[in-house]
């Protein structure tokens, strides 16, 4: 049930103008990109400050806005298990590069917990930083559990995740090309375990193999970092 919010009346406060305000910062996004033809320019970036920008000027709490786009929010778990269909056409090639799919998750785990213990060591970050920074290259939901279980602050992990995803599915791309990794293999694990959702939405631009590893690539990593994480804090305790 819908609660009961202490905003004034008008034509902005209802489910569906809050709706239309999330597809529509979106679909400008999409437009601003194809426009401008830089990849820098993705929805994502503008579709956030663009939202955030109309719930401060009209005043609209951020608790109603996320009420209102309840339905976008249960999407989500369809739009997950849609990626099965992928694996499920695509299961001859991952069931060829089982093993090389497992090592590549499993170093890009170990990288992405270990690249913020030191970073954070080399900056002298006090310790509630390692914590919450540890899940950033796994799916918002996961690492928001696991900074929880660990100590960290939430909020701080959650950005991060979102920041993670978002220059991987930016700069991921570049960054392929410049090395020439053309095997579709290759580029959806990349993909998927440094920008999990963002970059497997990317991926799927891309090529359809190339989505279904990315996609893959997101569960193992979620399942792998939860493993790694405690591991690595055992081998290397967080000392002051």
């Amino acid at each position: 049930m819908m609660q009961t919010y202490d905003i004034p009346d008008g034509l902005i406060y209802n489910v569906p103008v809050m709706l239309a305000l999330t597809i529509g910062s979106y679909l400008l996004g999409i437009y601003l990109k194809n426009k401008s033809g830089l990849s820098l320019l993705h929805p994502f970036l503008i579709c956030i400050p663009t939202i955030v920008a109309i719930l401060y000027f009209t005043g609209v709490p951020c608790s109603f806005y996320m009420e209102a786009n309840g339905i976008i929010e249960f999407m989500l778990g369809p739009s997950v298990v849609a990626l099965g269909l992928l694996l499920y056409d695509h299961m001859e090639t991952i069931r060829k590069n089982a093993l090389p799919i497992l090592i590549s998750v499993f170093t890009g785990s170990v990288v992405g917990v270990g690249s913020v213990y030191l970073l954070c060591r080399i900056f002298a970050l006090d310790e509630i930083f390692v914590k919450s920074l540890e899940p950033k290259s796994v799916t918002t939901p996961i690492a928001m559990d696991l900074s929880a279980s660990l100590g960290g602050n939430v909020s701080l992990t959650a950005v991060s995740v979102v920041l993670c995803g978002f220059i991987g599915a930016v700069a991921g791309p570049v960054f392929l090309r410049m090395f020439r990794i053309g095997n579709p293999v290759s580029r959806g694990l990349a993909l998927g375990c440094s920008a999990h959702g963002l970059g497997t939405s990317r991926a799927i631009e891309t090529g359809a193999v190339e989505g279904a590893v990315s996609g893959l690539a997101i569960a193992l990593m979620g399942l792998m970092t939860a493993i790694v994480i405690p591991i690595f804090n055992l081998l290397f305790p967080l000392q002051q």
